[in-house]
């Protein structure tokens, strides 16, 4: 795990599954537009959640890239899931700007719901194609650069699957916040 703090806030780059993460009060879903099950993340987030979570999700839909809403975890061990719709790389543009508005958005619901703590996961890097070295920097600046305007939240954390994409957070937290 490589942790970096500023102010009160702790963020964290760990690797492990999104749907494991019971000691935070959202985990964030890497979504499709219409909130629906399918690969992925949001397909590993809707089984462990279970039906009830598509159920809430369908009035909520369709979302625009860039965006994010709040439903509840249902059967997950987290009270919350902020589902967030990426660009679609070479598709959705301007995608950086995007990309960053996800992770900004996302901050904005936790905020709005007083939680104290949330689980990002790679958001597009899978299916849409975000190059994951690039993503990383993005995401890492967005929560940074929101940091100094929270106010609930105290941990940030981000969920990578493989060694590799772990360690590419892990080089753009330590590189935007050296120790």
């Amino acid at each position: 795990m490589t942790t970096r703090t500023i102010g009160d806030i702790t963020i964290e780059c760990v690797e492990g599954d999104i749907v494991d993460q019971p000691d935070v009060d959202a985990i964030v879903n890497a979504a499709n537009a219409q909130l629906r099950p399918g690969g992925g993340v949001a397909g590993a987030i809707h089984r462990a959640a279970g039906p009830a979570l598509a159920e809430e999700c369908a009035p909520l839909a369709p979302i625009r890239p860039g965006a994010a809403v709040i439903t509840g975890g249902h059967d997950l061990p987290n009270p919350h899931v902020i589902h967030c719709l990426g660009p679609v790389y070479g598709r959705d543009e301007p995608a950086d700007e995007l990309l960053a508005a996800c992770y900004r958005n996302a901050l904005a619901r936790a905020e709005e719901t007083a939680l104290e703590s949330v689980a990002f996961p790679s958001i597009s890097t899978g299916a849409f194609g975000f190059p994951v070295e690039a993503a990383a920097g993005i995401a890492i600046d967005a929560v940074v650069g929101a940091a100094p305007t929270l106010n609930s939240l105290r941990r940030i954390r981000f969920v990578l699957h493989g060694k590799g994409d772990h360690a590419t957070y892990a080089r753009a937290l330590e590189h935007r916040l050296p120790a």
